[in-house]
């Protein structure tokens, strides 16, 4: 008695588990591509606020100290700079530049301006 086995092809089960594999690897990478673009575009946002604040806390110490009042902000389309001067003694003010974006805050840094 001679018997034989050939295999012509992949089983039905064979080829659901490949294509069960690949389907996996396929989801987890278009994930992890998702992940890595969101990951980028907020570290964006997070580089031009950081900007922002710092450009214009340089700014205001720049100028003298009666003139602080009168600033106005610099800003990037899409961001809102907001800057507040608080007295809190004679010849020293704190400032609070906040940055947002969509009615969300990003940053909000404070500093002192002193009249020297």
């Amino acid at each position: 008695m001679n018997l034989v086995w050939q295999e012509r092809g992949a089983g039905l089960v064979e080829a659901l588990i490949a294509v069960a594999i690949l389907g996996t690897a396929v989801v987890a990478a278009i994930s992890a591509l998702s992940t890595g673009s969101l990951a980028v575009r907020v570290a964006g946002q997070d580089a031009t606020a950081q900007s922002l604040a710092r450009t214009n806390l340089e700014a205001i110490k720049a100028v003298s100290y009666n003139e602080t009042g009168t600033y106005s902000a610099v800003s990037e389309p899409g961001y809102d700079v907001f800057i507040d001067f608080s007295p809190i003694a004679d010849n020293i003010t704190k400032v609070t530049v906040t940055v947002s974006r969509d009615g969300a805050t990003l940053l909000a840094v404070e500093d002192y301006k002193v009249n020297r």
